[in-house]
């Protein structure tokens, strides 16, 4: 279990949701700082909530 609002907690959450590459660079996650993860994961849910 990883602690909220931590790199791997975005990890977690955005594997659950099926993402496990980088959309546009076609890495895995965990290459990525923090930052990066947390802002894919706003993106992929900001499109679900808008769906």
């Amino acid at each position: 279990m990883a602690y909220i609002g931590t790199k791997g907690w975005y990890i977690q959450q955005l594997k659950e949701k099926g993402i496990y590459y980088h959309p546009t660079e076609k890495k895995k996650l965990e290459l990525y700082k923090t930052f990066v993860v947390r802002n894919l994961y706003l993106q992929v849910t900001a499109q679900n909530k808008q769906e």
